[in-house]
C-alpha cells in the first residue's frame, strides 16, 4: 500500500487498476486547491508531481491521467499555449496564470510538513516495483519521489499564494546506512521547509526505513533519526508567471531550538554555496603542489600501460567508461505547470544513467553513497531532446591502515600495483560501523553525468546541468552471480581527464567531511 502525504485509499490487496480509478473518484470530489489541504489529503490534483512520480510507470497512462498532479492534459496545455503564442504571449504554466499579490506571512515548519508512506511490507508489489536487480532499493525511482515531495512541501508553504515553484539545485542526497530486506520494511519520506529566502526555500527530506506500520497522521517528531536512512536538500525558487520575475515566499518561523539549529545551518549553507561560487577552480587557478605530484604520478603510469597488450579487467582508461543516452522528453513526464519536463525524472534519468557506468565499470551491483551538489542550469521543456553523457572521473580504494590494495582477485603479477593505486591520502576510511558502506575493503566510483537539451528548432545543445553520483562496490562480493570485484580503477590520460580526477578527489574529500558533520550533529 502506498500513501502520498499521508495517504490514498487504502486496500488490503496489492495495487491494481481497480484501486486507482476508485482513487480518482475519490480524488475527484475534493477541493483541487492546495490551500485548504491538512497534511492527510487525498487530494490528488493538490498532489504537485509526486503522484505522477510514484505511479508513472506502474500503470499505464489512462490510469496515471486521472491520479497526476496536472490540472490539464497534454492536449488542453497544447491547445492553450498555441493560443496564446498567437496573441505573442509565451506562458510558464498552464494551471498558474495570474498568481494572487504576495500577502508575506510567518509560517512554521509543522504546516509545510508533508509525507509519503511506502507500504513494502504489506504490498509485494509496491515491493517489486521499488526492488532494484540486486534485490535492494531502486534508488533512481527515490530520487523522483523525493523531488516531488518536496515540490508539494514548497506549495504548502507558499500558500496561498501560486507563483511556478522550479527545482533550482539538489544540494545533497546522501546515504546514511544500508537498507536490507526490503520485503519487511516500510519506507517513510518526510520532510519540511527549514529556511526561506526571500524567494527561495531549502526543504530538509529524510527517508525512513521501519519496521511498524506508519501512522496515518504522521508528524515530524515521530520520525526517529535512527530510522533514517538518506538525506537530501533541495532549493526551490518561487517565479511570477507573468513577468517571470522572483516571487516573494512565506517566510519561515522557527519555534523550538532544533528548528532554530536547522535554520542557522541552512543559512550558513546557502553563505557557503554563495561563497564557493566566487572561489577560483581548476579552470582558473593551477593545482595545489600535492595535487600536481599526482598528476605527474598519474602521467608515468597511463604511459607506462603502452607496454601492456591486455589489462586487468578491473583497471579501465578513463575514455573507455564513458556511456551515453539520448532521449526525446514526452509529455507524460512534464511538471504540473505542463510544459516542461519535472526535476524528479531527470534526477532519475541520470540516476540510472550513472549507475550503468559504475555498474559495467566494475562489474558489479555498486550501492550508492550521494548525489553531489547540482543546480539545474537550464529547463527541459517537453518535446526537446535530452543528451546525457556518464563517465568514471574519479576511484578511491578504501582498505585496511597501513595497507596497499593489490590485484589478488585480477592477477598474479605486481605490474599493474601502480596502476590499481596512485598512494593518495584517501578522503574516507573503514569503519567499524556495520550498517556503514565502508565497513569493508572496496572502491569509491564517481560517476559525472553532464546533459544538454534542444529544443527541435534549434541547432545547439544547452547546458542543463551536471549530476556527480558517488557509489561503492566492496572488494569481495556478496552476490552469488557476480565474481569477486577486486579493486577498480579509472585511469586519467590526457590533461583534462586529469584534472577532471582531481575535481572528483576534492569532491570526495567534501563528501566524507560532510558524512562525518552528520555524524557529529
Amino acid at each position: 500500500m502506498l500513501r502520498l502525504s499521508t495517504r490514498l485509499p487504502s486496500t488490503s490487496a496489492a495495487i491494481s487498476r481497480a484501486t486507482f480509478r476508485q482513487a480518482a473518484r475519490c480524488n475527484s470530489s475534493v477541493s483541487s486547491s492546495p490551500v485548504n489541504l491538512a497534511p492527510g489529503s487525498n487530494d490528488s490534483s493538490s498532489a504537485e508531481d509526486a503522484t505522477a512520480s510514484v505511479l508513472s510507470d506502474m500503470k499505464d497512462a489512462t490510469i496515471i491521467s486521472s491520479t497526476t498532479g496536472n490540472k490539464a492534459t497534454w492536449l488542453q496545455a497544447l491547445a492553450e499555449r498555441k493560443k496564446q503564442l498567437q496573441a505573442g504571449k509565451v506562458i510558464d504554466s498552464y494551471s498558474y496564470k495570474t498568481p494572487q499579490k504576495p500577502v508575506i506571512q510567518e509560517k512554521t515548519r509543522s504546516e509545510s510538513f508533508t509525507f509519503l508512506a511506502l507500504n513494502l511490507k504489506e504490498d509485494e508489489q509496491l515491493t517489486d516495483f521499488y526492488a532494484s536487480a540486486s534485490g535492494r532499493i531502486r534508488m533512481g525511482q527515490i530520487f523522483q519521489d523525493l523531488d516531488a515531495l518536496a515540490g508539494r512541501i514548497a506549495y504548502r508553504h507558499v500558500s496561498p499564494s501560486l507563483p511556478v515553484i522550479v527545482t533550482a539545485s539538489v544540494d545533497r542526497i546522501y546515504m546514511l546506512k544500508r537498507v536490507e530486506q526490503l520485503e519487511r520494511k516500510n519506507i517513510i519520506l518526510s520532510g519540511s521547509v527549514v529556511w526561506t529566502g526571500r524567494s527561495s526555500m531549502e526543504i530538509l527530506i529524510k527517508a525512513s526505513a521501519v519496521e511498524h506500520n506508519v501512522p496515518k497522521d504522521l508528524k515530524e517528531e515521530d520520525v526517529k533519526e535512527e530510522d533514517v536512512f538518506l538525506t537530501a536538500s533541495f532549493t526551490f525558487v518561487a517565479r511570477n508567471p507573468e513577468t517571470h520575475k522572483s516571487f516573494p515566499v512565506n517566510k519561515l518561523l522557527p519555534i523550538s531550538e532544533k528548528e532554530w539549529v536547522d535554520f542557522r545551518r541552512a543559512e550558513s549553507h546557502n553563505a557557503a554555496k554563495k561563497l564557493m561560487a566566487t572561489k577560483e577552480t581548476l579552470l582558473k587557478s593551477p593545482p595545489t603542489t600535492e595535487e600536481s605530484h599526482l598528476i605527474h604520478k598519474m602521467y608515468v603510469q597511463s604511459n607506462k600501460l603502452e607496454s601492456f597488450k591486455d589489462l586487468p579487467k578491473n583497471i579501465s582508461f578513463m575514455k573507455d567508461t564513458e556511456t551515453n543516452s539520448t532521449s526525446f522528453m514526452q509529455p507524460q513526464y512534464r511538471n504540473r505547470h505542463s510544459y516542461m519536463i519535472f526535476g524528479g525524472y531527470l534526477m532519475r534519468q541520470s540516476f540510472e544513467l550513472a549507475y550503468c557506468a559504475a555498474a559495467a565499470f566494475s562489474r558489479s551491483f555498486p550501492r550508492f553513497i550521494s548525489l553531489d551538489s547540482t543546480t539545474f542550469k537550464a529547463p527541459v521543456p517537453v518535446g526537446s531532446v535530452l543528451y546525457m553523457n556518464a563517465k568514471i572521473v574519479y576511484t578511491e580504494h578504501i582498505h585496511e591502515a597501513d595497507t596497499k590494495p593489490s590485484t589478488e582477485f585480477q592477477s598474479s603479477s605486481s605490474e599493474f600495483d601502480g596502476f590499481l593505486h596512485f598512494d593518495t591520502q584517501p578522503a574516507n576510511k573503514l569503519t567499524s560501523d556495520p550498517d556503514n558502506f565502508l565497513n569493508r575493503p572496496g572502491t569509491i566510483v564517481q560517476v559525472k553525468v553532464d546533459t544538454w537539451v534542444r529544443d527541435l528548432n534549434e541547432v545547439e545543445q544547452k547546458p542543463s546541468g551536471c549530476f556527480i553520483y558517488s557509489y561503492f562496490v566492496p572488494r569481495d562480493s556478496v552476490e552469488d552471480d557476480i565474481a569477486n570485484p577486486g579493486y577498480s580503477s579509472v585511469i586519467p590520460e590526457t590533461y583534462s581527464e586529469m584534472i577532471e580526477f582531481i575535481e572528483g578527489r576534492r569532491r570526495a574529500m567534501d563528501t566524507a567531511r560532510y558524512a562525518q558533520q552528520i555524524k557529529s550533529n
